[in-house]
């Protein structure tokens, strides 16, 4: 039997102009709308998820988009970046790419032996692109074509960037709950990977303390995977024996969810593989139109009322 693979399942962050936000993620970064929904906390604003075009797990980059929303800063104790898998050939393609549509980057740099392309979304949200051999990532099961040619398109998170002022009590979490080891470092941190193709590389950077402030681009939680809701207990029941405080499996409809604020400050989600972001659409037709959850259905007209109308 096929060992479930660890990693990240999702990454959700802070938005303002929903609009704006689509704009970019889709037809900028060619990334796929796989779910148009609301806030499960705030159902007059909007959860956006964008992946790869088979919405795999460990390439689902989520938002939640408060058009009054100020810029916000990171700290230390926060997730500070999202970083991209994408295929080692098409570094000219995407450099060309930003400077046609404009999207402010920086120069590129080397870590662990790969090309990274530092860049921002609209709202200031530091992503990266890192280009690397992309033979052992998922094949396309889906017919969608996004707005960027498959030799170049993102694949999904290479991983995520965590900035805290100590390693070990986070390290702990990810080698002893979440599947991860430590593989690398250099002297800005160390580096935790997994065995799957994607959503595979947590990076902690070493930092002093600093204050940041919330608000649009900054990144609200991580979260990874865990096989089904039996292990996610398990897992739940790994953190508590940690001495840390998680939630109760909540039903956010596409998965079951897991909660926890981690010793370091990063909020973390543990989240189940299934059903999927397929349970209540036509695979190739996800994103199209408003999905609700059942417990918010019947609130449809007034929450259709309240969202702008976003195509793309």
């Amino acid at each position: 039997m096929k060992k479930h693979q660890k990693g990240i399942h999702h990454i959700t962050a802070m938005a303002g102009d929903p609009r704006q936000n689509a704009e970019f993620y889709v037809n900028t970064l060619g990334l796929r709308m796989v779910k148009k929904s609301v806030n499960q906390d705030d159902p007059g604003t909007y959860h956006l998820f964008y992946g790869n075009a088979s919405a795999t797990p460990g390439s689902s980059l989520t938002f939640f988009p408060w058009p009054r929303a100020v810029n916000g800063k990171p700290g230390s104790g926060e997730a500070v970046a999202v970083s991209f898998s994408t295929p080692k050939e098409s570094l000219e393609f995407w450099k060309n790419r930003f400077d046609k549509l404009s999207v402010p980057h920086e120069e590129t740099f080397e870590r662990f032996g790969l090309t990274v392309l530092p860049f921002e979304d609209p709202d200031g949200l530091s992503l990266e692109l890192v280009f690397e051999d992309i033979e052992a990532h998922p094949a396309k099961d889906s017919n969608w074509k996004g707005t960027v040619a498959e030799e170049h398109a993102i694949k999904g998170f290479w991983g995520t960037t965590l900035s805290l002022t100590e390693e070990e009590p986070t390290a702990r979490i990810l080698e002893e709950v979440l599947g991860f080891s430590k593989t690398d470092s250099n002297e800005g941190g160390s580096l935790y990977t997994t065995d799957t193709p994607i959503g595979a590389k947590v990076f902690i950077q070493n930092t002093d303390p600093e204050s940041g402030t919330n608000g649009r681009g900054i990144i609200h939680h991580v979260a990874f995977r865990a096989k089904d809701e039996e292990e996610l207990e398990q897992l739940r029941r790994q953190i508590r024996e940690l001495g840390l405080s998680p939630t109760q499996i909540i039903d956010r409809h596409w998965f079951k969810s897991v909660y926890y604020q981690t010793p370091g400050g990063v909020l973390f989600e543990m989240a189940t593989e299934g059903p999927g972001y397929a349970v209540d659409e036509d695979p190739e037709h996800l994103g199209e139109k408003l999905i609700l959850p059942p417990w918010l259905e019947s609130r449809r007209d007034q929450i259709e009322n309240r969202l702008p109308e976003i195509e793309v």
